[in-house]
This record gives structure tokens, sequence and C-alpha cells, in this order.
């Protein structure tokens, strides 16, 4: 049985993938905001894996994401047409622990978002071995995503007295730049805004935050990333365009 072209063989070792990941997330959150190393031995001890509470949740999360990332990227004949598979099932895992990690702690590791940007360089190399444009792509996305919330932090610290934003959010809009390039990374961080915007709004009307708390914005980062990651650039862009222009884009052409 096939669907959309890919054996539903390979969609149940993706769901398997992603479970087994899933359940590595949580070890890895568990040891990052502690700057530990995640491939330690200490994997191995008892008493450590002990300390870190499976999450279920997590795991079938992790596991729908790649299911859902294999029926949109396929499986194809050459490695090279795989990147996309491949660059994605890497990122998605950091993703998710770069979310939890923030909301629970506020801070996003500087190894995760280091892991992001090696990763990401190296699959910038592996494109420009078939294409130079889109690796030189991935390198301006980088500079823009960084440069967008370097100049938004920068912004806020002069005219506010302090960070509109952590760098670490600065430091994981460079490192997704690599991963979608200029025109995606763009469009993440105007969906994060409008997202982060929306629910901050609601949390200071409900009370649950004041307005003198910090609100973690790398989780809005993330959920945007997912967006872009599976719905049309095309239908987003429209989207966007419509609420920017309060409706009036397109009314008279």
């Amino acid at each position: 049985m096939y669907i959309n072209d890919v054996s539903i063989l390979y969609y149940a070792c993706a769901g398997g993938l992603g479970l087994l990941i899933g359940s590595f997330i949580n070890w890895c959150n568990y040891r990052l905001p502690e700057n530990k190393k995640v491939f330690s031995k200490d994997i191995l001890k008892k008493e450590e894996r002990k300390k870190v509470k499976t999450n279920y949740l997590l795991m079938v999360i992790n596991a729908i994401l790649y299911i859902v990332l294999l029926y949109f990227c396929k499986i194809h004949d050459t490695l090279y047409a795989n990147l996309s598979l491949i660059k994605f099932g890497l990122l998605i895992p950091m993703l998710l622990s770069a979310f939890l990690i923030d909301y629970k702690l506020q801070i996003i590791p500087n190894r995760l978002n280091l892991t992001m940007f090696e990763i990401g360089l190296l699959l910038a190399f592996a494109y420009g071995m078939g294409n130079i444009n889109i690796a030189l792509n991935m390198i301006l996305g980088m500079i823009v995503g960084a440069g967008i919330f370097l100049i938004i932090t920068l912004l806020g610290g002069f005219i506010a007295g302090k960070e509109a934003m952590g760098f670490g959010d600065v430091k994981l809009m460079g490192a997704l730049g690599l991963y979608f390039g200029v025109a995606n990374i763009i469009i993440i961080a105007l969906i994060a805004f409008l997202i982060g915007a929306v629910i901050s709004i609601i949390l200071l009307a409900t009370k649950m935050k004041k307005t003198d708390e910090y609100i973690a914005f790398g989780p809005f980062i993330v959920i945007s990333a997912f967006i872009v990651l599976f719905f049309p650039f095309g239908v987003l862009m429209n989207i966007l365009l419509q609420i920017f222009t309060l409706g009036l884009y397109g009314r008279f052409n």
C-alpha cells in the first residue's frame, strides 16, 4: 500500500524513528540546560535515566511530525534529492527541544543553537555541491534571520532600556535561516510576531502575565517554523498580505 507514492512501511519506520528520537529529545532537554554533554556514558547509568521522566506526548508529537514530513518530502532515488527530508528530519527534534526548554526556563541553550548552526552549514555545503544558488540563499537566510532579531534586540535595549528579546532568539533565527532561506525566514519572523502579539495580549488581558514579566519568544519562533515547513509559501504570503493591508490586498485587482 502506498500513500503519496511512499510505501506505508516507510511511514511505519518514520513513526518508529520519531518515537525513538522523541525519547532522546527528553534526555537532551534534561542535559542541555545544565551544560552537560548529551552524548555521554551517563545515558547508560540507571540512576541518571531515572531522573528523566518519560514524555510520551513529546514522543508521539515527534513521530507524527516525522510521518507528515515524509508525506510532503517523499523518498527519492538520490541522496541529493533527499536533502530536504534529511534537513528537516534533523531540525524537527531540535525545534521541539528549543520550544520546551525556552517555555520552561526562558533560555535556549547555546549548545542547541550551535548544533543547529553546525548542521545547517554542513547542509549548505552539501546543497552547494549541486546548486550554489541554494547554498547562497541559505547563507543569506542566516544573515537576514539573525539580523532582523539583532536589530530589534538592540533597538529595544536602546529605547526601553532592556532587551526586547534574548540573544538566544537571535541565534535561533540565524540558525533557522540556514534551513529555510531568505524568503521563508522573513515569513517565519512575521508569523512569530503575529502569534507573539496575540498570545501576549491574551496573557496580559487574563492577568496570567504581568506587564513587567518576561514572555519567552522562542516558542513563537518554533511554531512559526513548523507553519512555514508544512504550509505552501504562496498561501502564507497571501494571508500575511491580507492581515497587514487590513484586507485591502487584491480588492482592487
